[in-house]
C-alpha cells in the first residue's frame, strides 16, 4: 500500500510539473515571439479613463450620463493620444493623426459614437449592439434600415471601443453586459409598454444580445425583447481564444510587453481597431464560454421555448467564429417557436474554387441533408452550377422539401465567398464597399484596395486588405430583416 501511495505521488509530482512547464513554455514561446511584433505606440498604452464600468452601470444609469462619460473619452483620445504626434510622426492614414485623412475626429459625424435615430412614427424599439474592436459605424446600415421600418433605434458604443486598442484591453464583458441592459432600458422608456422591442446583436454583439435575453427568463427588472436579430454572432471561438491568458502572462515585464497583443497594426482604420490585445481574446472566450453554460442550463430546464424568436445571419466561411457552434449549440437546442437561420454559401462558380480546402463544403452538405428541423432554414447559394446569379434555397420548420426562389443578386467577379465582417455592410458603404458611395468619404475606401505586387513588401498582410468587407447580397438581408420586424 505505501509502495502505490508513493508511486501515486510521484505520477501527481510528475503531472503538476509537467502542466507548470507547459504553461511556463508557452508563455515564454509567445513572449519571446510576441518581441517581433511593431513597436506599440500611445494608443497601445494610454487607456481613457472615462470609461464606464459595470460597477457604475446600475440599473438608475441614464444613457445621458453614459454619453456625457463618452464625450470626456472622445476629449481623452485627443489630449491625451492625438497630442502625442508630432510632425515627423505624422501619417496621413493614421486615425489618431491630428490633420490627418482618417481621423474621425475631423468628420462631419464621429461614427465611433453612440447612434441614435428617431422614427418620424414609432411603432416600434430597436437596440444595436456591435461588435468586437468595431464601432456603431458598423450597425449604421441596419439602424437606418430599423429606423425606416418605424423603430426608434439606438445603437450603443460598447465600452472600450471606438476610442483606443487599450481601451479594449481594460474592458471585462460584464462591462458589455450591464451596457446592453443599460440600452434595453433607455430604449423601452422611449417607446412604452405594447410596442416591438427588438436586439439586433453583430458578431461579439450577437453572443451579448442572446446572453441578455437568456438573463430575461430569470430577471423579471429587465426589458425582454420581442425578437433577436443575429449577423455573424459570437456563439463559439476557437479553443485557441482560451490560451489568452496563458500567453499574455509576461506582459507586466517590460521585456515582454508585446505578450499583451496578438495583433499589432496600423490603425488606418477610423471606426475599427487593427491591433488586438489578448485580454479581448480572454474576454471574447468567457462570454461565449458563460453563453454555452447558460443555453445548456436553460436546455435542462426547458426554458429556452420562453426564448424570443432569433434570426440569424451567418456566412458558411468564417474565420473569426465558429459557424458550427451557431448551428448545433444554438440553433438545434431551440425549440419550434419560428426561429430562422440564413447561410451564405461560397461562390459555388468561383474560378478559385479548386484552391479552396475540402473541408467548406462540408456545412452546406449537413445543413441541405434532408434533416428536419424545428427551425426555417434558408442557404443564398448558386442558382446553378454554371451561373454567378444567387437563389434562396429554402426549407420550412419541420420539413425536408427544399424550395428555391432566384433572387436577382449575382456574385460579384473574383469574389469566392463572404467573410465575418462583411454581412452588416451593402456594396456602396463609403469605407466597405466594393462600389462605395462617392458622397461621402473617411479618407480611405477599404473595400476597393486591391493590392498587386511582390510579396514582402507590404507592413499588412495581404489577407487583411483583400478579405471582403461589404455583402453583394445585403439587399436581401435587408428585405428579410424588414419582414421580421414587421411580424407582430
Amino acid at each position: 500500500m505505501a509502495t502505490l501511495a508513493r508511486t501515486a505521488a510521484r505520477l501527481l509530482k510528475f503531472l503538476v510539473l509537467s502542466l507548470v512547464g507547459t504553461v511556463v513554455l508557452i508563455s515564454v514561446g509567445w513572449g519571446l515571439m510576441a518581441r517581433g511584433l511593431p513597436d506599440l505606440r500611445p494608443w497601445h498604452r494610454i487607456a481613457p479613463t472615462s470609461e464606464m464600468s459595470a460597477g457604475e452601470l446600475g440599473p438608475a444609469t441614464t444613457l445621458a450620463e453614459y454619453l456625457a462619460r463618452e464625450d470626456a473619452l472622445m476629449r481623452e483620445v485627443v489630449e491625451k493620444v492625438e497630442g502625442w504626434s508630432t510632425p515627423d510622426r505624422l501619417d496621413l492614414f493614421q486615425r489618431y493623426a491630428p490633420g490627418g485623412r482618417v481621423n474621425p475626429s475631423t468628420f462631419t459625424t464621429n461614427w465611433n459614437r453612440t447612434l441614435e435615430m428617431r422614427a418620424a412614427a414609432v411603432r416600434g424599439g430597436a437596440l444595436l449592439i456591435h461588435g468586437m474592436t468595431d464601432s456603431p459605424y458598423s450597425m449604421r446600415a441596419i439602424a437606418r434600415c430599423m429606423s425606416d421600418a418605424g423603430y426608434h433605434t439606438l445603437a450603443l458604443r460598447m465600452p472600450g471601443h471606438g476610442t483606443v486598442p487599450a481601451g479594449l484591453a481594460r474592458a471585462r464583458w460584464q462591462d458589455w453586459a450591464a451596457a446592453v441592459r443599460l440600452g434595453a432600458r433607455h430604449v423601452l422608456s422611449l417607446i412604452g409598454d405594447g410596442q416591438p422591442f427588438v436586439i439586433v446583436g453583430y458578431s461579439n454583439g450577437g453572443a451579448l444580445a442572446v446572453n441578455y435575453a437568456l438573463d430575461t427568463l430569470d430577471d423579471a427588472s429587465l426589458p425582454r425583447p420581442d425578437r433577436l436579430v443575429l449577423v455573424s454572432p459570437m456563439i463559439g471561438v476557437t479553443a485557441l481564444a482560451g490560451l489568452s491568458n496563458l500567453i499574455s502572462l509576461l506582459d507586466r515585464v517590460p521585456y515582454f510587453e508585446k505578450a499583451a497583443w496578438t495583433s499589432v497594426q496600423p490603425e488606418y482604420n477610423p471606426f475599427k481597431y487593427n491591433s488586438f490585445p489578448t485580454a479581448a481574446g480572454q474576454e471574447s472566450y468567457r462570454l461565449t464560454s458563460q453563453l454555452e453554460r447558460k443555453i445548456e442550463e436553460a436546455a435542462n430546464q426547458g426554458t429556452l421555448s420562453r426564448l424570443p424568436p432569433m434570426l440569424t445571419f451567418q456566412s458558411i466561411v468564417d474565420s473569426t467564429v465558429l459557424t458550427g457552434a451557431i448551428v448545433h449549440r444554438l440553433y438545434d437546442r431551440l425549440p419550434a417557436n419560428g426561429n430562422e437561420l440564413v447561410m451564405f454559401d461560397l461562390n459555388r462558380r468561383s474560378e478559385v474554387r479548386a484552391f479552396m480546402l475540402p473541408m467548406v463544403d462540408s456545412l452546406f452538405k449537413t445543413l441541405i441533408a434532408g434533416t428536419a428541423r424545428n427551425y426555417r432554414i434558408s442557404v443564398v447559394s448558386n442558382l446553378a452550377p454554371d451561373t454567378s446569379e444567387v437563389a434562396e434555397w429554402d426549407v420550412s420548420p419541420g420539413a425536408t422539401q427544399l424550395v428555391t426562389k432566384a433572387l436577382g443578386l449575382h456574385w460579384p467577379a473574383g469574389v469566392y465567398s463572404l467573410s465575418h465582417i462583411a454581412l452588416p455592410f451593402p456594396v456602396n458603404d463609403p469605407l466597405y464597399g466594393l462600389e462605395p458611395d462617392q458622397q461621402e468619404n473617411f479618407g480611405i475606401r477599404l473595400g476597393r484596395l486591391q493590392p498587386r505586387g511582390e510579396r514582402g513588401v507590404l507592413i499588412v498582410t495581404s489577407d487583411d486588405l483583400l478579405r471582403l468587407s461589404s455583402n453583394p447580397f445585403f439587399p436581401y438581408l435587408e428585405a428579410r430583416l424588414r419582414e421580421w420586424v414587421a411580424i407582430r
